[in-house]
C-alpha cells in the first residue's frame, strides 16, 4: 500500500514540525490524514473538527504553506511528491499542535460590531424586507460565512498590522450595513472606519481567493470604504 509522509507541527508557538507515514487511501481528506494519525499513531496530537462535511469550519489549518478546511481537502489536490504539511492558521496564537486560539479573530467581530440590533420587540409585527432590493442582494451575496478563520490566515494585512480587524470581521459589519432592520449603522461605520479598519485592506483578495465558501470579503470591504467615505462627507462621524 502506498504511503504519505506527514509533517505535522507540534507544540505551541516554538514547537516543531513531527513526521509520521500515514497509508494512502482513496478519497482521503487531510483531515482523514490527521485523524489517522491521532487514533493509530499518536494519540497527543491535538486539533480541531466537528461536522467533517464542510458546515462548521473547526478543521481549518494550513496545508502545504495554504489556509484550508481539511474535510474538504482531498489528498489528491494537495499532495506533492507524496508529502504534506500541516500546520496550525497563521495570525492566531496556538494552543496547542494544530488548535489555534480564536478569541481574538471573534472579539474583532465585536469591535467591528458584527452583532444585529434592532428596533422591534417581539410584540411588535415582522418586518419586510423585499428579497429583491439592492441591498437585501448585497447581503446575501456575503451572508453565508461560518467564521471559519480561513481569510483571517491568508490575510497579509492581518499579519503586518495585528490590530486589523480582518476580512471576516469587515464582511460581517457589510452585512449588517444592508440590513434594512439594523439600527447601529452610525456607529457601525464609525467602529470600521479607523486605521485598523476597511480603509487598511490593500486589496490583495488573498481572502477571496481562499474562502471555501466562494465568498468575496474584498467586495464588501469595497463597500464598507465606499460607506464610510460617504458617511464621512455628510459629517455623520
Amino acid at each position: 500500500m502506498a504511503t504519505l509522509r506527514v509533517s505535522v507541527w507540534r507544540g505551541q508557538e516554538s514547537g516543531r514540525f513531527q513526521e509520521f507515514e500515514v497509508p494512502r487511501q482513496e478519497s482521503q481528506s487531510v483531515l482523514d490524514v490527521v485523524t489517522h494519525i491521532q487514533r493509530a499513531l499518536d494519540p497527543t496530537l491535538a486539533y480541531r473538527f466537528s461536522c467533517r462535511v464542510g458546515m462548521c469550519g473547526s478543521c481549518a489549518m494550513t496545508v502545504n504553506g495554504r489556509a484550508r478546511w481539511t474535510c474538504r481537502t482531498h489528498v489528491d489536490k494537495v499532495a506533492v511528491d507524496g508529502r504534506l504539511e500541516i500546520a496550525p492558521l497563521s495570525n492566531l496564537p496556538v494552543v496547542k499542535d494544530l488548535v489555534t486560539d480564536m478569541t481574538l479573530f471573534f472579539d474583532k467581530w465585536a469591535r467591528a460590531r458584527g452583532r444585529f440590533r434592532g428596533a422591534r420587540t417581539r410584540r411588535d409585527d415582522f418586518e419586510r424586507v423585499p428579497p429583491d432590493s439592492a441591498a437585501r442582494r448585497l447581503a446575501d451575496a456575503a451572508i453565508e460565512c461560518i467564521g471559519c478563520g480561513v481569510c483571517y490566515s491568508a490575510c497579509d494585512v492581518v499579519a503586518w498590522n495585528p490590530d486589523y480587524l480582518g476580512p471576516a470581521a469587515l464582511n460581517r459589519a457589510w452585512t449588517l450595513v444592508n440590513d434594512a432592520r439594523d439600527t447601529d449603522n452610525r456607529a457601525r461605520l464609525a467602529a470600521v472606519a479607523g486605521d485598523a479598519g476597511c480603509h487598511a485592506c490593500h486589496t490583495h483578495m488573498s481572502c477571496s481567493e481562499r474562502c471555501p465558501k466562494q465568498l468575496s470579503p474584498t467586495a464588501s470591504i469595497a463597500g464598507l470604504k465606499r460607506a464610510t467615505a460617504l458617511a464621512a462627507l455628510k459629517g455623520e462621524f
